[in-house]
């Protein structure tokens, strides 16, 4: 332990009501004063007119991005991003791919389409040294400690910080944004105007959405001074938000598979989402799969979540690399993992002619799918092996893949859909399991939603797995469900009233050791006092209520009147109930900072009271000094240091 963390340390300790003698256990003991769960008065809930002229959503995906904006004058009205250039065939491109490109010294050169062509027109032997990164979003899922200083790897093995390409991005949608609003508005348009939304996976841990915001503050999209000037929203949330709103023309219903057009097109869903109606949304993305349960409340048609954000790493990019298994078992491991190095804008190519056959993929379909291997693919094979591309083909025992002599590999549909099946299975297992919980009945209708949600192999399945239960509704502009309701969550970020906290948040603190209670291993004997140690103070439960504005407080003492820091331990835990930190499956997970300086008191003991926020799509804390009243900087940081 470095001195530095030393002092820390004892700040730590120090900072509690009961000076705790826990400082040899390990963490500190906290005991507070005041337990209790306050709710907000109504008034001051009411949204203040916030300053913005504009609202623009930035859906940043794991597979495709794109933004899109309304004027606060007329929110009803979505304009999404214009036009693109590039575009593949059989792919619409309302958005851009996630794709990014750094040139040698590692600064940034484009993004999206205009990113693909340079480097797929790049000299190979040059391709080798710009930095070309795809699908990179996943990282900040997958990331157990993230932090500002976890690293990507581009397409060329080298590596870069994540942080950099992320706000590389932001700052590009950021350009982009500002420059079609100026041009619509005749004049440079202030980004002080534009309120700034960005979309996240509900199934994102605190640290992912953190480190997105703090991408934010590093683009230049908003300051640390006026961090409400982001929103972080929650893509099923947003997707929700726009599917109550939809007109029956809009939509396509898979139980009839037609748009529904016998009713009448002003109508709302035409059936009626009434008061109480309950439905699922699917978001099935590039990356993740999210499943969030609403329930509408009318006349205002608030939403309530009723059950916790669900879902998993199954987006459609599993199907890529099913596809990239499937290579490595025809061709050798050894050679893909070197082609891919050797070659990186070829294994581009190849991944982009995979991903048009991969929309062709029906449940019906009898005709074989043609997938054109570039040609450098061809060559580095028979340098790499010796022998040919067909010969390898003839050679391996997977019998649904020819080769055709136009130099194509040939795919049988059933070979497509072996493909499709574990991430289409994990999906299916994950809505058997929630449609099995009793929070999730009487469900009225299921959204599928999400880019991976056109897949008529994906929309088979759910139709198979629910047999009728509730109605599936897929919105027109499935790929862009999203973005319009990020923009709508923008506009009013009050419309979700009530959301399920996904993790029990909570202190370590010191309790008055209860004989037959307590463990007698957590006992520590101070001044006579006996105290218990480790005990878990739970500010939320997993899967609890909690209302918009609702607030968590709890008080501490700095032990010192000159104390200026006070820092707590945060732990977390999947579990709904937690006695002791040391529990299996609580883990530290952030540290809540209170900057008591230049606050000091004439008071014996400083109170310091803090309020916690856990309603909104993020974690915050606000902190006052009772005796004075006086605001105390509090702020809570999930990114591990």
């Amino acid at each position: 332990m470095t001195e530095k963390e030393l002092v820390i340390d004892d700040i730590i300790t120090d900072a509690m009501a009961t000076p705790s003698p826990a400082k040899s256990m390990g963490d500190p003991g906290i005991t507070p004063l005041s337990p209790t769960h306050v709710l907000k008065d109504s008034e001051e809930n009411e949204p203040t007119r916030h300053p913005y002229v504009v609202v623009v959503a930035i859906d940043f995906g794991t597979t495709s991005s794109g933004y899109a904006y309304a004027f606060t004058k007329e929110p009803e009205c979505i304009h999404t991003m214009r036009r693109w250039e590039g575009g593949d065939p059989g792919v619409s491109n309302q958005k851009t791919p996630t794709t990014i490109l750094l040139t040698p010294d590692k600064k940034f050169h484009s993004f999206g389409y205009a990113a693909r062509d340079f480097y797929h027109d790049l000299d190979p032997a040059e391709s080798k040294q710009w930095l070309y990164l795809e699908k990179f979003k996943m990282k900040l899922h997958t990331t157990a400690n993230l932090s500002i200083d976890t690293d990507l790897h581009a397409a060329n093995g080298k590596k870069v910080k994540a942080l950099d390409i992320f706000a590389y991005a932001l700052a590009f949608f950021k350009e982009q944004a500002l420059k079609e609003l100026s041009d619509q508005a005749g004049a440079d348009f202030d980004n002080a105007d534009v309120r700034w939304v960005i979309t996240v996976p509900a199934i994102w841990k605190m640290p992912a959405k953190q480190f997105m915001r703090e991408a934010a503050y590093k683009a230049g999209l908003v300051s640390r001074d006026n961090p409400d000037q982001l929103i972080i929203a929650l893509e099923p949330e947003a997707a929700s938000i726009y599917c109550r709103k939809l007109r029956l023309h809009q939509m396509v219903d898979l139980g009839t598979k037609t748009a529904l057009n016998g009713y009448s097109p002003t109508e709302n869903i035409g059936v009626g989402t009434a008061q109480g109606d309950r439905y699922v949304v699917v978001d099935c993305g590039g990356g993740t799969v999210d499943l969030t349960v609403h329930q509408i409340r009318l006349p205002e048609g608030h939403l309530k979540e009723l059950y916790k954000a669900s879902g998993g790493p199954y987006g459609s990019i599993g199907i890529d690399y099913e596809f990239e298994k499937l290579l490595c078992k025809i061709f050798g491991q050894d050679f893909i993992d070197q082609f891919k190095i050797k070659r990186p804008a070829a294994w581009v190519d190849l991944m982009i002619a995979f991903e048009s056959r991969k929309r062709a993929a029906t449940p019906d379909r009898s005709n074989p799918l043609n997938i054109n291997l570039p040609f450098s693919f061809i060559d580095y094979y028979k340098k790499f092996r010796g022998h040919s591309v067909e010969h390898a083909l003839r050679k391996s025992n997977v019998d649904f893949v020819k080769w055709s002599s136009q130099g194509m590999l040939r795919m049988s549909p059933d070979a497509m859909n072996a493909l499709f099946k574990p991430t289409i299975d994990h999906i299916i297992q994950h809505l058997t399991e929630l449609f099995e919980r009793p929070e999730v009945t009487d469900i009225k209708f299921l959204f599928l939603v999400g880019g991976f949600a056109e897949s008529p192999l994906l929309q088979q399945a759910v139709q198979k797995m629910l047999q009728g239960r509730s109605r599936i509704i897929i919105p027109h502009d499935v790929g862009l469900t999203i973005l319009k309701g990020a923009v709508l969550f923008g506009l009013d970020p009050s419309v979700i009233k009530v959301r399920r906290s996904p993790l029990t948040y909570g202190v370590g603190v010191l309790n008055r050791f209860i004989e037959g209670k307590h463990p007698p291993e957590k006992m520590l004997v101070k001044d006579g006092t006996r105290w218990c140690t480790d005990v878990f103070d739970t500010f939320i439960s997993a899967d609890q209520s909690v209302a918009l504005g609702e607030t968590v407080k709890r008080s501490y003492t700095p032990a010192k009147p000159s104390q200026q820091v006070i820092v707590i331990h945060v732990y977390c835990s999947e579990k709904e109930s937690v006695s002791f930190i040391s529990d299996p499956g609580v883990r530290k997970c952030g540290t809540l900072k209170l900057d008591v300086s230049g606050t000091e008191s004439p008071a014996t003991r400083r109170e310091i009271q803090t309020l916690m926020q856990f309603g909104d799509t993020e974690i915050r804390a606000m902190a006052i000094d009772v005796a004075t009243s006086r605001s105390v900087k509090a702020s809570i940081d999930f990114l591990s240091q």
